[in-house]
């Protein structure tokens, strides 16, 4: 080998190594954009469209088991209006939840879940939520119980193939009650009725066991996991067909 092809070769080798350095750091510049990007939009996503929550507890079985994760529209009721026999998300309208108090967490720890949840990948306020069905809306009148254990909102009563009931009853509420609905509120029922802490429950807090419409997160649209679960939520539009005209 002549000196003037091993000089060349060092040459090349020293040109093409300014070259890669440039190329692994204009990859590392567009991962990083891309994670950026990817977070945004799930903030976005997250914050306007949809959100996630788990389900803590068992007042909605068998519809939502424990421990189930929903998918929430976050339009409703913001652009699209809320249906009876939704399944809504909502803030604790006053008295509902019991008092909680706060698990310290490492700084590392409490740094991930903080990043997770911003970008809606984990759902650390499921504990401040609830989540039930929506049986009355804004001026319905709703009874419990007829002579056969329904219920009926505006004097229909409701065939309800979603509730829950304990073997060999009937009645479809422990309790029975008669409430004309507020502006702006809902009247909200669990589908395991006999354990479920809802409107029936807390007609002893300020609101009365209604709960404004402008506390409603998002309507639940999908169990998302387990995937065993997976499944659309269906509001029972034949459930309160006549509910409208019962009304007049």
């Amino acid at each position: 080998m002549t000196e003037d092809t091993r000089t060349t070769r060092d040459e090349r080798a020293t040109s093409e190594t300014p070259s890669r350095r440039r190329s692994v750091l204009l990859f590392l510049r567009d991962l990083l954009v891309i994670f950026v990007v990817a977070v945004l939009v799930s903030f976005l996503i997250k914050t306007f469209l949809i959100r996630s929550f788990f389900i803590p507890s068992q007042s909605m079985e068998q519809t939502l088991v424990q421990d189930d994760r929903i998918i929430v529209n976050q339009l409703v009721p913001e652009l699209a209006a809320i249906e009876r026999g939704d399944v809504v998300v909502f803030k604790d309208p006053g008295g509902w939840l019991p008092a909680r108090v706060e698990e310290e967490q490492p700084p590392v720890v409490a740094a991930v879940d903080w990043f997770l949840a911003f970008v809606g990948l984990s759902a650390p306020d499921s504990n401040d939520h609830l989540v039930k069905r929506v049986i009355g809306l804004p001026g319905d009148t709703v009874v419990c119980c007829n002579a056969l254990g329904q219920m009926t909102v505006n004097g229909v009563p409701l065939d309800e193939p979603y509730v829950a009931l304990p073997p060999g009853e009937t009645k479809v509420s422990r309790d029975d009650f008669e409430v004309v609905v507020p502006e702006d509120s809902l009247w909200v029922m669990g589908d395991n009725r006999y354990n479920s802490k809802d409107s029936r429950y807390n007609t002893d807090t300020p609101l009365k066991g209604f709960v404004p419409t402008d506390n409603v997160v998002g309507r639940a649209v999908v169990v998302s996991w387990p995937i065993s679960h997976w499944t659309f939520l269906d509001n029972y539009p034949e459930v309160f067909a006549g509910v409208d005209e019962g009304a007049e």
